[in-house]
This record gives structure tokens, C-alpha cells and sequence, in this order.
């Protein structure tokens, strides 16, 4: 269900979005609306993307399991290509260096 939001927007930008939204063949307010849906998409596809890396790092920490970035970038282009490629190894890294 829908509710109703009010913004308040300077001039010169509601009428840079009303120009854009007529060259989209959209009305300004869908354009809005697809404007916010979209920033609001890419920031929670960006905050996901930090909660799985410090999910790494700590597993990282724990562990001590790494792999090269030589044998990662092999076994990315070589899967891209088409290939059925090894998995990278693994290597422990020690606890000084952690």
C-alpha cells in the first residue's frame, strides 16, 4: 500500500526533474519514485556487500585461511573462459601477520 510523502525540493531541481522525466516519457513523480527506489536498492546492495566482507575478514581472523590472489584471478579467468578450473588452495596465514 501506498502512502503519501511530501518533498520539498528546491526550483532549479524540480525543474531539472521535470525536464528529465518528460525526456524519459515519465511523469516527474514517477521519475522521483524510481529515483529513490533505485539509490535505495544500490544502498542495500552496498550494505550487504559490507556485512558479507566483515563476515570474511572475521572468519578470516579466526581461521587464518586465505587464498593468493594469483590462484584466485587463475581460477576466475580460466572459469570465464569456459574452463572447469581447480578450486584455489588454500594457505594458513600465521597469527603475526593476521
Amino acid at each position: 500500500m501506498a502512502t503519501t510523502t511530501s518533498l520539498k525540493l528546491p526550483d532549479e531541481l524540480k525543474d531539472r526533474v521535470s525536464t528529465l522525466a518528460h525526456g524519459a516519457a515519465q511523469t516527474p513523480h514517477a521519475y522521483m519514485v524510481e529515483a529513490i527506489a533505485e539509490r535505495v536498492a544500490r544502498d542495500e546492495k552496498r550494505g550487504a556487500f559490507l556485512d558479507d566482507a566483515n563476515r570474511s575478514l572475521r572468519n578470516f581472523k579466526r581461521t587464518g585461511v586465505a587464498y593468493t590472489h594469483a590462484e584466485v584471478e587463475k581460477y576466475i579467468l580460466e572459469k570465464a573462459s569456459g574452463k572447469t578450473p581447480r578450486k584455489p588452495k588454500p594457505i594458513k596465514v600465521p597469527r603475526a601477520r593476521r
